[in-house]
């Protein structure tokens, strides 16, 4: 798929990942639509690429409608969405205070998994009735994995199992979507320098950029949406979840 002139809808567009797979859109002639539940970073960065930013929780399913509705609005039919919208979130199953409460669990379900969920079937929908474009596609959703989604570590079972599910999800949606000319493609990052990773110590940052076999260090925004803009390109990446990790493979702790 092209991308000039399409509309492309980012979750957590703001900053980090989706950021610059925001501004890389925006670079290949995409209108982008921005969603984030940061407001002021959101406009910041709609306006420094010219797109719309919406402020939106994921997870929500009226919200989520507004903002599509927002996006076909402002710039027509949806083609392409990329969900990066994600939080992260440590803890024991079984910690020195007792079984992790439902509640943190319960969280980073919702808008890892829950919220792509939704986004995804809401972008689907628009995809499915638009025109087709010349080779028959009519749109490309892409959404953000995790190599914890394979090898999570201890404290990671909330984040490990919302990714799992993330997998678990892209290769039935590509089978459902096939039909209406939609494809369904995940990306699986392993250590990206985004602000979860800044914010550790630096020796901390150092050593686990070098336990990455090579490139020997985090990997940057910019790459995964490289990534993004290939799938998008390419019509025969459909249904399967990328590994972005250096040929990473985490350890237990």
């Amino acid at each position: 798929m092209e991308l000039d002139g399409i509309s492309a809808i980012v979750t957590g567009g703001a900053s980090g990942l989706g950021g610059a797979t925001a501004r890389a859109l925006a670079a290949g002639g995409a209108k982008v639509t921005i969603l984030d539940v940061r407001r002021d970073v959101a406009e910041a960065t709609a306006a420094e690429i010219g797109g719309l930013a919406v402020t939106c929780d994921v997870a929500d399913a009226a919200m989520g409608e507004r903002a599509v509705r927002a996006a076909v609005q402002a710039h027509g039919p949806v083609r392409v969405l990329v969900n990066c919208a994600g939080i992260g979130s440590a803890g024991r199953i079984l910690g020195r205070d007792g079984p992790l409460g439902l509640g943190a669990y319960e969280r980073v379900i919702r808008v890892n998994l829950v919220g792509t969920f939704n986004m995804l079937r809401l972008a689907a929908a628009e995809m499915a009735v638009a025109a087709p474009l010349a080779d028959g596609e009519r749109g490309v959703i892409i959404n953000t994995a995790s190599v914890a989604a394979y090898e999570g570590q201890v404290g990671q079972a909330a984040y490990a199992s919302s990714k799992a599910g993330v997998v678990g999800l892209t290769l039935p949606a590509a089978r459902e979507f096939a039909r209406y000319g939609v494809r369904v493609v995940a990306i699986a990052p392993g250590l990206f320098h985004t602000q979860m990773l800044a914010s550790l110590p630096a020796d901390i940052q150092q050593s686990l950029g070098d336990s990455v076999p090579f490139p020997q260090r985090f990997g940057r925004p910019e790459e995964y949406a490289a990534l993004a803009l290939h799938i998008i390109a390419n019509p025969m990446l459909n249904g399967e979840t990328i590994r972005l990790d250096g040929a990473l493979r985490m350890a237990p702790r």
